[in-house]
């Protein structure tokens, strides 16, 4: 009699563990799938930008972001295109914007062409590179991609101001892993007929230019635009 009742208690644990161990495995499936479910559902492209990308002196809607839209639109996908660019930014200010901007939008990538007003005001290499940088990090850990906007300035600044502002977007592009557009300008730069009365910021013409620009660099990530949830 002792045997069976210890027989029996044996078959009682084993069901109860195998029954906890089913509950644990059905448990992180439903959380991996949840996570899964929750990336593929992101849709938005978040765009944190200056002057380049909030339509500085142009038509409303004729600026490369919206160029941006209506190809996606053409192509029929859900995914939308929030603009959270404002003139005169620098990563100083990027970087304080962002973390509500994530909360808020849930973005599955991010755009981040920041960096040029911090030149233009002289502000640190090393201030500039801790701000993109963390943007980047605070972006990975939301969930979203990141293509960075390489930026360039005129050697005017100093030759070693110039020369270590160029180096900082290829810099962290690689040891945070992300996409790099080498130069956004790319093109742009010898060609005064593609630039404003002040010679700094693109006019009409030249946004198709950097659309095209855009859209190489975004080349590895359409991986992502081709998830469409919604249909």
């Amino acid at each position: 009699m002792d045997g069976c009742r210890h027989s029996k208690k044996m078959m009682k644990n084993y069901w109860q563990g195998f029954l906890y161990r089913k509950s644990v495995t059905a448990g992180l499936f439903c959380l991996l799938f949840s996570i899964v479910t929750s990336v593929h559902a992101s849709t938005t492209i978040l765009v944190m930008g200056d002057s380049l990308s909030a339509e500085y002196g142009l038509t409303r809607g004729s600026g490369w972001v919206r160029l941006l839209e209506e190809q996606l639109q053409k192509q029929g996908s859900s995914w939308s295109v929030f603009n959270a660019s404002i003139s005169g930014e620098t990563t100083s200010g990027g970087l304080t914007r962002l973390p509500s901007l994530l909360q808020q939008k849930k973005p599955a990538l991010v755009l981040l062409e920041l960096g040029a007003n911090d030149a233009l005001r002289g502000l640190s290499i090393d201030e500039t590179e801790k701000n993109l940088r963390k943007m980047i990090q605070l972006s990975k850990q939301s969930g979203a991609k990141v293509l960075l906007f390489g930026i360039q300035i005129p050697p005017n600044y100093g030759q070693e101001y110039t020369k270590r502002f160029k180096e900082i977007f290829p810099k962290l592009a690689k040891q945070e892993n992300i996409e790099l557009l080498p130069f956004f300008m790319q093109g742009l730069a010898a060609q005064r007929d593609l630039f404003q009365a002040d010679n700094i910021h693109p006019n009409e013409k030249a946004q198709a230019l950097l659309f095209n620009n855009v859209r190489g660099a975004m080349r590895p990530y359409q991986y992502l635009l081709k998830t469409n949830p919604s249909k």
